[in-house]
């Protein structure tokens, strides 16, 4: 029960995104430093400003 609420609730605040993102960075620049989580929040917050079909107005 406890993994389930675990799950959920890394699934619900972005956390497991941000470490599947840090996978596939080290598995394309295996010898670069791996990205924080705030420069994450950065490039994924860009990416979403720079997509406007993706909001609703």
């Amino acid at each position: 029960m406890a993994r389930a609420v675990r799950w959920y609730l890394r699934e619900r605040t972005g956390e497991s995104e941000n470490d599947r993102y840090c996978l596939r960075w080290q598995r394309r620049h295996p010898h670069a430093p791996r990205p924080t989580r705030r420069e994450y929040q950065v490039l994924r917050t860009r990416h979403q400003e720079a997509r406007t079909q993706s909001r609703c107005c």
